[in-house]
């Protein structure tokens, strides 16, 4: 069988598993370690030759309709020996080749625009706030934490990153903050409730809009901060310091300029940008096939060779760089240790087939920052050199 010669020639060098295929045939694939060794098994005979030839996204649509079954173990078991053994080359010619064909195709006709940018930003954000309340902190943050600790709870570690960001900002008393993509409000307001800064924070997202401005209310908080169903194009205000979140991945390739010029020109001389973006620490490549079609389709995940171009032209100065390693999987683990814990309250929301396409989302994606290429890049941005203190000290103070 081509497939089980592929996956122990090509994939499993260390460890292994067995495959069972339609008929029931089963192969030893590389060299599994126990008596009870992780089992793949395919219920569609189609998969032989779908797996073989482009895994990167027939492996993920199979899971979700339940024509793949992970036996003597989990999906992140599996997932987690796969991408040790794969980890930052893609998985075979055939799913690269495929991968740059389209990739080719949907840079040249992919082009968000604000309104294209907001169904994008509804399709995954304004499908219910209960499936989020699932498996989020309490402060609902969708967005990288923070580990100081291994053993940091979720909660500690997005109170983390909270502070983190807040100390690279090098907030000042009565400044004008601008929070680019704000999600569900909790680092706007965080900010109002420890400076007394004036907070914008601009979303696509209906919902998330609506929940954050309960939220300030609630808090007694909307003199000091608003939201608004913005698109950053839109703004032509000046402010002292903008932070984005989460948000850039869904800017698109093609406005990475427009982007970076968009922030040269609403912050002021003496202000500070900070970027908070999913990256990968490969040369450029292609959108992964099966998240781009079923969770953020317009997203994309740039090198750091491509967020630099804009910023150099743009006239902006990358005052300081860090690389977050690690925190994206523990973050992730731990969204999908919830979701998978409160199954039973999904499928009351859902069906058994979109609790397998989020499961694999967020497993998949937890391994993608685990052995994979996917890392978060937080950015310092100034116009001018002499913008913040020149030592790192005031962050960690």
């Amino acid at each position: 069988m081509l497939l089980a010669r592929f996956l122990s020639k090509e994939v499993f060098k260390i460890g292994g598993i067995v495959l069972i295929d339609f008929h029931g045939q089963k192969y030893i694939c590389g060299n599994p370690k126990n008596d009870k060794p992780l089992t793949m098994k395919l219920l569609n005979k189609n998969l032989n030759w779908k797996l073989l030839f482009y895994p990167d996204l027939y492996f993920g649509e199979a899971y979700t309709d339940g024509s793949i079954v992970i036996e003597n173990g989990t999906l992140t078991d599996f997932l987690d020996l796969a991408m040790e053994n794969i980890g930052t080359r893609e998985t075979n010619i055939f799913s690269e080749m495929i991968n740059k064909i389209k990739g080719t195709y949907r840079f040249l006709t992919n082009f968000n625009l604000i309104s294209k940018s907001k169904n994008n930003v509804a399709h995954h954000y304004d499908i219910s706030e209960k499936l989020y309340d699932l498996f989020l902190d309490s402060k609902k943050q969708y967005s990288c934490a923070y580990f100081k600790s291994d053993n940091d709870s979720l909660e500690k570690a997005q109170n983390n990153k909270i502070e983190h960001i807040i100390k690279k900002l090098n907030l000042k008393d009565n400044q004008k903050i601008l929070d680019i993509g704000s999600g569900w409000g909790t680092l706007a307001i965080e900010i109002a409730q420890k400076t007394q800064c004036e907070v914008l924070g601009i979303t696509l997202s209906q919902n998330q809009l609506e929940y954050s401005n309960k939220k300030a209310k609630e808090l007694n908080l909307e003199n000091q901060v608003q939201f608004k169903l913005l698109d950053y194009r839109e703004l032509d205000e000046k402010f002292d310091r903008i932070v984005s979140v989460g948000m850039f991945e869904h800017v698109g390739r093609k406005f990475y300029k427009k982007f970076f010029n968009k922030i040269y020109e609403i912050l002021k001389d003496d202000g500070i940008a900070l970027l908070h973006t999913i990256g990968s620490i490969n040369t450029p490549r292609s959108p992964q096939p099966w998240i781009t079609k079923y969770i953020f389709p317009g997203g994309y995940t740039p090198s750091l060779s491509e967020i630099s171009g804009p910023i150099e032209k743009s006239g902006l100065i990358l005052s300081d760089m860090e690389v977050l390693r690690m925190h994206y999987a523990y973050t992730l683990k731990n969204w999908k240790n919830r979701f998978v814990k409160n199954k039973e309250k999904v499928l009351k929301m859902f069906d058994d087939r979109f609790f397998r396409m989020f499961e694999f989302y967020l497993s998949s994606c937890e391994m993608a920052f685990k052995h994979g290429d996917q890392v978060v890049y937080q950015l310092q941005l100034t116009k001018r050199l002499n913008t913040t203190p020149s030592t790192r000290d005031y962050i960690y103070s």
